[in-house]
């Protein structure tokens, strides 16, 4: 049998590998013939050996292959053997957290004769829905503004989303989390990549500032977590240019904020953050459909 795990949601993606790893140990526990094998430094040869070698006490072993795609040897060979392992009682499961060429031969072979999963970064109602999952497996809940602020603030990370997760219940304990308790305790995500969409903005490059969004976008970043860290950002500027930065400001994004506030005036900024929040409104009321409101923003600033 063979099994492909690949995509660019790579929290999920390793979280499912794990549980079939650990689906295995617990069926066979003697854990002998669970094999792992990370094409950076193993060769064809090694994954061989090991499919040769007999399976102790007759199970049925699990071959774990990770990097398999950047190991061109390792392609080549496998592919020309390819009806042993089809045929094989074992099971040979590819790992991939890397982008893979849609063109790649094995990635062809794989999407035609494994069982697939592509973990794809979840859309703002999937990821919404996960939150609430993650806060019921602590049995506990989340209010939905809370769930509203903490999108926002960490936007499509899944790695960050869960330790923010268990700090928020650990805080809480078995309370339900408040939109109080997330601006408390989490501290709005420093993208360094917005820095850039802003810089073209304040250029008044309003093409490359829409590309960035689109970009954003297209990896997975909210809609409306992208329209917090521009609102954010904007605000950063506005207190910058009044001379009154808050004590706890990142050292980083007061020094890249005082460049950029140069570039606008205090009347502009003012007009600007107005701007953002009555985006931030329609979206919310539903008057306009939120990636729309974005590229519309973007124009009229």
């Amino acid at each position: 049998m063979l099994i492909f795990l690949y995509g660019k949601d790579v929290y999920r993606s390793r979280k499912k590998l794990q549980e079939i790893v650990e689906y295995y140990k617990k069926v066979r526990k003697s854990g002998l013939n669970l094999k792992v094998f990370d094409f950076k430094d193993a060769d064809f040869q090694d994954f061989k050996n090991a499919v040769c070698s007999a399976s102790m006490f007759n199970e049925k072993k699990l071959i774990i292959l990770k990097n398999a795609f950047l190991n061109f040897n390792f392609q080549e060979r496998f592919l020309k053997e390819k009806h042993r392992y089809l045929e094989s009682k074992d099971v040979f499961l590819f790992y991939s957290a890397q982008e893979i060429p849609q063109n790649n031969a094995l990635f062809r072979f794989l999407k035609q004769k494994a069982k697939v999963q592509e973990f794809k970064p979840l859309n703002t109602k999937q990821l919404k829905d996960w939150i609430i999952q993650e806060f019921r497996s602590y049995k506990t809940n989340i209010t939905p503004e809370a769930l509203e602020q903490l999108v926002k603030f960490v936007g499509n990370d899944l790695w960050q989303m869960s330790n923010e997760i268990r700090k928020l219940v650990g805080f809480k304990k078995k309370d339900k989390t408040t939109k109080q308790d997330v601006e408390l305790l989490i501290r709005p995500k420093i993208d360094i990549d917005i820095f850039r969409t802003i810089d073209a903005i304040a250029s008044k490059n309003n093409s490359k500032a829409l590309e960035f969004i689109h970009k954003h976008i297209a990896r997975g970043d909210s809609p409306l977590y992208l329209l917090s860290m521009i609102g954010y950002q904007f605000r950063n500027l506005l207190t910058i240019k009044k001379h009154c930065p808050p004590a706890e400001m990142h050292p980083y994004v007061l020094k890249k904020g005082m460049n950029l506030a140069k570039r606008f005036s205090l009347e502009e900024l003012k007009k600007i953050y107005l701007k953002i929040f009555q985006t931030d409104l329609d979206i919310k009321t539903g008057r306009i459909e939120a990636e729309s409101a974005l590229d519309i923003l973007i124009t009229e600033i």
